[in-house]
């Protein structure tokens, strides 16, 4: 009789090593996220405290014993670390633990690998994960060596399994960069339709799990996939928003549309090579006229995700870009936490951004959010100031302050 019962969830041991970052999870509650993501259930957690990380096992032998107890206690079939591993500590604790190891990198990556649809996302999963293997090849074999041969050769190893890894593995590299190489030139000429369209563009970008594709539904009444889980959202979608007269009334943008696109979440630690791999993505909110930064109001972490959005936007070369904050998730907020007003200003990295609290579940302030956008697109339809033509020098040099206005009674 064939059995038809579901295969039973990996479980997993979470390690999180407290090396004085000033951000460490304790209770490894985003690691803990990220292993259900995946697929994984956590089964225990063990934290630690080190200066440094131990060269060969990353968190020493006696802590490596501690966790092989415990596996073998509860049954774990693999341990996942909160900091990323050298090769050689990855295999010297797999050969010390006996059972699978692997890192928040590769985690992050799997996660990426189940969840990606268009042939663009796969293509930018698939680099990224060849990259990451690449710095992988450790010697774990000797047997697949091949042996050199022939008349007056001495004996020796020849060309070994590592060797022709690495050469198969920066092939495939090679290939999946050219193919992605193209898909950039087909989003380079998407955008040069839309700026002779003179269209209006906004990104959504945001800490993972924010409510961005929430948000982008409510918005645009689409259908993305949004769930209560990290990375629900790889693959840019981008559909049109009408600002309606109402909304735009008496503007030069009443009653057209602006372009809406829905991009990836960021995470702490976000891999580098994910980053390079998603940069056509994530080109998307580079080159957008707005940001709107959605945050999660209820998390109480979302300063330090704010701070790893704006690494992550300086990485990709979006930080001048103008940003609207959009603290969404209010209908989560106890009564006492609730925004004493809608809107306000809110300073980002040392200068004032308009803040708007939302809620994209209950609909709450999305008729605010909608005129900030319409007023932004209002300002970027305005034909530039023109500039005072000079006949001559003289009027510069009649100025004493170089030709710039100035109040003398605020001087005063």
């Amino acid at each position: 009789m064939q059995d038809t019962s579901p295969p039973a969830t990996a479980s997993a041991i979470l390690v999180g090593v407290d090396l004085g970052a000033p951000h460490f999870d304790a209770g490894l509650e985003e690691l803990g996220l990220l292993a259900q993501t995946a697929g994984l259930e956590p089964v225990a957690r063990v934290c630690c405290k080190r200066r440094a990380p131990d060269a060969a096992l990353f968190i020493g032998s006696g802590k490596a014993d501690e966790i092989k107890a415990l596996a073998a206690e509860t049954g774990a079939t693999e341990v996942l670390f909160d900091q990323s591993l050298s090769p050689a500590q990855q295999r010297n604790l797999e050969r010390h633990l006996g059972i699978a190891v692997n890192d928040r990198t590769l985690l992050i990556l799997q996660i990426f690998a189940q969840r990606a649809r268009s042939h663009e996302g796969k293509l930018q999963v698939e680099l990224a994960r060849l990259q990451y293997v690449s710095t992988r090849l450790v010697r774990r074999w000797s047997h697949l060596e091949r042996q050199t041969g022939g008349a007056g050769v001495r004996g020796g190893p020849g060309e070994k399994q590592i060797e022709l890894d690495r050469r198969m593995i920066g092939e495939a590299i090679k290939r999946t960069r050219e193919r992605l190489d193209k898909v950039k030139k087909q989003r380079r000429t998407q955008r040069r339709q839309r700026d002779r369209r003179d269209a209006f563009t906004i990104s959504l970008v945001g800490y993972t799990n924010a409510g961005k594709s929430s948000l982008f539904n409510a918005l645009v009444k689409a259908r993305a996939y949004a769930a209560d889980q990290l990375f629900a959202t790889l693959d840019t979608t981008t559909r049109q928003l009408y600002l309606g007269p109402a909304e735009a009334a008496g503007s030069a943008w009443g009653g057209r549309t602006v372009s809406l696109s829905d991009t990836v979440g960021f995470i702490r630690d976000l891999p580098h090579g994910l980053i390079d791999a998603f940069q056509a993505t994530l080109q998307e909110a580079a080159d957008a006229d707005l940001l709107l930064h959605v945050v999660d109001a209820a998390n109480p972490g979302h300063p330090e995700q704010i701070e790893e959005v704006q690494r992550v936007l300086q990485e990709i070369g979006a930080s001048e870009v103008r940003q609207v904050l959009v603290f969404n998730k209010i209908d989560a907020l106890t009564p006492g936490a609730q925004p004493l007003q809608r809107q306000d200003l809110f300073e980002l990295e040392g200068r004032p951004v308009r803040r708007l609290f939302v809620s994209a579940h209950t609909g709450e302030g999305l008729g605010e959010l909608r005129q900030v956008l319409a007023e932004a697109a209002a300002q970027a339809a305005e034909p530039a100031p023109e500039l005072p033509i000079i006949e001559s020098t003289e009027d510069l040099d009649s100025d004493p302050d170089g030709g710039f206005p100035h109040s003398h009674e605020a001087a005063a």
